[in-house]
């Protein structure tokens, strides 16, 4: 159940949300992302029915929050970058904590981790209450072009298998005495690295040729 079930984002489940169709739950996430992000910064009570909302269909589609809480770890990179636009932004300064920041720079800060959490979470929603055949069911609904949900769906079917390989290369890498976390042994890992995508770009080549060599012509059979 939950990440084994399909896909390493999905949880599997029963609920009303899991059950909508693909394209209505696409729609709604554009539809939200974009008043996410329309939303002006010093509206606090917008942001608050936002993530009433978010949660709430958090809470009809069953999905334990933790499940989703281990996931948000994605957004981590980026809530790294906002906590440190106020001390390298200019303007007027003020004094948080007993240190000084930008008072622009606190806002735009607060504006980032608050649409960027929001964005995610509801990225990770749509992620576990859909399978991705669904999903991909629905990008063709809504007229996405058919090269790009092509595309798209061989990024998921392949992504296990290069997960794996990576798996793979850093156990090969520790059994020889390198630890991947020490930066005197990040040489090493950005060589795996290389031959990681060395490997994945050939192995698309060899996919590609197969089909082609079984009739494929631009569309994949129905």
């Amino acid at each position: 159940m939950g990440a084994g079930h399909g896909h390493l984002l999905h949880y599997h489940g029963h609920s009303v949300v899991h059950r909508a169709p693909g394209h209505v739950k696409v729609v709604a996430l554009v539809a939200f992302m974009l008043l996410v992000v329309a939303t002006p910064r010093e509206w606090l009570w917008a942001f608050g029915v936002e993530a009433a909302v978010l949660l709430g269909v958090v809470a009809l589609s069953r999905v334990p929050a933790g499940y989703l809480a281990k996931r948000m770890v994605v957004e981590v990179p980026f809530a790294v970058f906002a906590l440190l636009v106020p001390f390298v932004a200019t303007g007027p300064r003020t004094e948080l904590l007993g240190l000084s920041v930008s008072e622009t720079g606190l806002v735009a800060a607060w504006g980032l981790l608050v649409k960027g959490t929001l964005g995610v979470l509801a990225s990770l929603t749509l992620a576990a209450t859909t399978e991705p055949e669904e999903l991909l069911r629905g990008l063709t609904r809504l007229r996405m072009p058919d090269l790009i949900v092509q595309i798209m769906g061989f990024m998921i079917r392949y992504l296990s298998v290069v997960i794996g390989e990576l798996g793979r290369m850093m156990t090969s890498m520790r059994s020889r005495g390198a630890d991947p976390r020490w930066p005197r042994h990040w040489p090493m890992l950005a060589r795996s690295l290389g031959a990681l995508f060395i490997r994945s770009y050939e192995r698309g080549e060899r996919v590609h040729l197969a089909m082609l060599s079984r009739g494929y012509d631009g569309r994949l059979p129905r």
